[in-house]
C-alpha cells in the first residue's frame, strides 16, 4: 500500500494505544516501555495482532520514547539502535503475518528537552536526536515514521528535519496536542493549527494533525481549522474520553461505540487518517473500524 496514493481515495486507519496495552500487561517504568521489545516481544506482538485484527491500516512501532534523550533517563542511551531497530522489525514480523497489505510507522515522540526560554537545548541537537532514532527505524524497514504529542513547534520543526533527512521518499507524519481556548485550538506553548501546518510542511512533513489532549468531540473544529489553513492529508488521534484517577489507576471515560461516534463527523470535517491515542484499546478501532466501514 502506498500511504499518500491510498489517501487520496479513502480514509485510513490508524491502530490505538501502545502503552494502554503494555500497562494491562504489566509493564512498570523501571525500565523503558521500547526495553519490551526485546525482553518481552511477545506481549508487544500481541497488541500489534490485536490491532490489525480490529482492522488497523497502520500499526505503529513501541518506540515513542525510543530517542536517546528518553532512553537516557533509563540508562539505555546506548540502544537507541537495538531497541528502535528490534521494535521495528517486530511489528512488520506480525503485520506480514497478520495482513501483509497493511503498514508499519515507525512511532517517535517528543525528546522530553526544552529550547531556550524554558531549557538549553538547540534546534541542531534536537534534529540530530530525532534522526538518530528515524535512521534506525528506516533501517529496520518501517513503511512511514509517525510523530506525535508535540507541544513546541520548534522541537516538532526539529524532529521533522531530523526525521525527513533520514527518511528518504517514506512519508513522514507529525501531529500535535491542541486544546479549546477562547480563541480557537492552541498547544500548550499557545501553536495554533495554521501556524502547525505552514511550518511543518514546508520543514518536509507530507501529514499533519493532531493527538492527545482532547476527546473525539473536540475534534471536528481542530480538523476544521487545519482543513481552513492546508490541503495537505490530516492525520487525527483522539483520546478514549478525558483521564481520571479511579483507584489509583487512570482510567478514560468513553466506551468504544462513544469513541467510534464521532469518527464520522471528523473525516467529514476534513481528516484523511483516523485512530486512537490514550485509553484506546483493540475493541476501539473495531468500533472505529465498524463506524467508517460497516
Amino acid at each position: 500500500m502506498d500511504l499518500l496514493t491510498e489517501l487520496r481515495s479513502r480514509p485510513l486507519i490508524f491502530d490505538g494505544a501502545m502503552g494502554t496495552q503494555l500497562i494491562a500487561a504489566g509493564y512498570r517504568p523501571v525500565e523503558s516501555p521500547e526495553s519490551w521489545n526485546v525482553s518481552n516481544p511477545e506481549v508487544v506482538a500481541a497488541i500489534h495482532r490485536a490491532y490489525l485484527e480490529a482492522g488497523a491500516d497502520i500499526i505503529e512501532t513501541n518506540s515513542f520514547g525510543g530517542s536517546r534523550s528518553k532512553l537516557t533517563a533509563y540508562h539505555e542511551a546506548e540502544r537507541v539502535v537495538e531497541l528502535n531497530g528490534a521494535g521495528a522489525r517486530l511489528a512488520m514480523a506480525v503485520r506480514d503475518e497478520v495482513a501483509p497489505d497493511k503498514l508499519v510507522a515507525g512511532d517517535i515522540g517528543p525528546s522530553g528537552r526544552m529550547m531556550p526560554p524554558l531549557g538549553d537545548a538547540t534546534a541542531d541537537e534536537l534534529r540530530d536526536v530525532f534522526a538518530e532514532q528515524s535512521e534506525a527505524l528506516v533501517a529496520a524497514g518501517v513503511d512511514l515514521i509517525a510523530m506525535t504529542t508535540f507541544f513546541d513547534l520548534a522541537e516538532a520543526k526539529a524532529a521533522v528535519l531530523g526525521a525527513r533527512a533520514m527518511a528518504g521518499s517514506l512519508p513522514v507524519l507529525i501531529s500535535l496536542a491542541f486544546k479549546p481556548s477562547p480563541r480557537g485550538y492552541r498547544t500548550m506553548m499557545g501553536v495554533t493549527p495554521a501556524q502547525a501546518a505552514a511550518t511543518l510542511l514546508e520543514a518536509g512533513a507530507d501529514v499533519v494533525g493532531a493527538n492527545c489532549e482532547i476527546t473525539g468531540e473536540d475534534m471536528p473544529g481542530l480538523v476544521a481549522e487545519f482543513r481552513a489553513a492546508t490541503e495537505a492529508p490530516l492525520v487525527i488521534q483522539p483520546n478514549a474520553g478525558q483521564p481520571s484517577l479511579v483507584d489509583g489507576h487512570t482510567t478514560y471515560g468513553e466506551t468504544p461505540e462513544s469513541f467510534a461516534s464521532f469518527m464520522p463527523a471528523i473525516v467529514a470535517a476534513g481528516a484523511n487518517i483516523v485512530g486512537g491515542c490514550c485509553g484506546t484499546t483493540p475493541a476501539y478501532i473495531a468500533a472505529l473500524v465498524a463506524a467508517l466501514r460497516g
